[in-house]
């Protein structure tokens, strides 16, 4: 009797940890000592390989590419709390306004410009949920479209760079961050334009579930609307061209950028006359919080993923997935099936450290182009926020919906954009010069 067994009881037992709610990073570090100490007794496993952890684990630490994580979280933050999102939101939906399914479009759009100012979903989710979603029940949008169209705009962070997803993927796949930033670009616009065309369609099919605003809400003239909307866009947009022209163009490396985009949200709050301590150690609380868990989660995916090839179990996987019927596109559509369905109950930066490293040695043995590929993994992720249950963004805007809109009514909004989201996946997967054309 051989070893082999070993990687694959490794890999289940993982999942059935993760699965039981049992903390991610622990889980996989919990494993990691169990399978190493079984494979030790069994004569399959050399404790001298764990040795490799702690230099691991500082290469972690040390990690330049993933100090941008918390520079574009503290980014997002702070032009959160300095109420950015509030003031695009209420003058975008005046702008809007007088057509049909005007607010959902002013939506769609905020959503955009947020993800490409942020990059946080649940900053963008929250906000616009705090004030796009009581204005659109009062004047008798459909309850599930004002929801469903809210909770996929606050994702499209997840794709528009600067994401700090797609900063992860790229250091996982061992890519340019520029390059998968540059690749993302078409695949988060083409989503957005999925969003309003979906809510034009429904306004002129639906007229009742999308109605317009009505005239005395609108009582702006068009030289101050014109005025306010300048005024409100101008420094967000400023900030991104500032921060990923400077990726693009080569000045500044995605943490360079990242700093500065931090550094430039802080200005604006000063400069808008939002800036308070409060609000700042607020900001820095919850960029240590998730910094801390991503890097947690990477310490814990790192002992795994050392142990588990340590047990020949990257062989095991590569082997899998190389001799697949169909080749390539069996190892696509096995991939997009694995990534898709843990989605329904694991966070995106779990699915990217536990799943990404068993898959990158199977894509570039099959010839498989990784720019391309971080940016499909990135659109499936993404629906990962919008599927129940434990979908995150159904979650931050279930937390400040009013009650008359029930769990099962944002559910429901959510399905038709869980669609155009695999919609959009598979327009990348049959077209990739989507992804390659800026890139190239």
């Amino acid at each position: 009797m051989n070893g082999d067994w070993l990687a694959p009881l490794m890999f289940v037992t993982a999942l059935v940890l993760i699965f039981s709610g049992y903390p991610v990073a622990f889980a996989l570090g919990g494993t990691a000592l169990l399978f190493a100490g079984l494979g030790v007794a069994l004569g399959y496993f050399d404790w001298s390989l764990l040795l490799a952890l702690p230099d691991r684990t500082f290469g972690i630490m040390s990690n330049y590419v993933l100090l941008a994580v918390p520079f574009f979280i503290f980014m997002g933050t702070v032009l959160e709390r300095s109420r950015l999102a509030e003031d695009l939101l209420q003058t975008i939906g005046m702008l809007f306004g007088p057509l049909r399914g005007g607010l959902a479009l002013a939506v769609v759009f905020v959503g955009t410009l947020l993800a490409a100012a942020t990059g946080v979903v649940g900053a963008s989710v929250v906000a616009m949920g705090m004030i796009s979603l009581p204005i659109m029940l009062r004047y008798g949008y459909s309850k599930e479209l004002a929801a469903g169209i809210i909770a996929a705009s606050g994702t499209l962070g997840q794709i528009i760079p600067p994401s700090v997803v797609l900063v992860v993927l790229a250091d996982q796949l061992g890519v340019s961050v520029g390059n998968l930033f540059f690749g993302a670009i078409i695949p988060g616009l083409m989503l957005a334009g999925l969003y309003a065309l979906y809510a034009a369609a429904i306004a002129l099919l639906r007229p009742k579930a999308a109605p317009a605003l009505p005239r005395a809400v609108r009582n702006v003239s068009g030289r101050t609307l014109a005025r306010r909307v300048v005024l409100v866009m101008l420094p967000p947009l400023v900030l991104m061209l500032l921060v990923l022209g400077s990726i693009f163009a080569g000045i500044a490396t995605p943490t360079e950028a990242g700093a500065l985009g931090a550094v430039g949200a802080l200005l604006l709050a000063v400069l808008n006359r939002r800036f308070t301590l409060a609000a700042l150690r607020a900001s820095m609380d919850e960029t240590a919080r998730l910094t801390t868990m991503v890097v947690f989660l990477l310490i814990g995916s790192t002992a795994f993923s050392l142990v588990f090839y340590g047990l020949y179990g990257d062989i095991w996987i590569e082997e899998l997935l190389t001799n697949l019927p169909g080749g390539v596109i069996g190892f696509l559509v096995v991939a997009n099936l694995a990534i898709f369905v843990l989605g329904f109950f694991i966070d995106f930066f779990e699915i990217a450290f536990i799943i990404l490293p068993l898959l990158v040695p199977a894509a570039r043995e099959l010839g498989v182009d990784l720019v391309w590929f971080g940016v499909m993994v990135g659109m499936n992720l993404q629906t990962s926020f919008l599927t129940p249950p434990f979908g995150f963004a159904l979650f931050y805007l279930r937390g400040v919906a009013p009650p008359e809109l029930t769990t099962a009514q944002i559910y429901r909004g959510a399905l038709p954009f869980i669609v155009l989201q695999l919609i959009g996946l598979l327009l990348v997967i049959l077209f990739p010069d989507m992804v390659g054309w800026l890139v190239r």
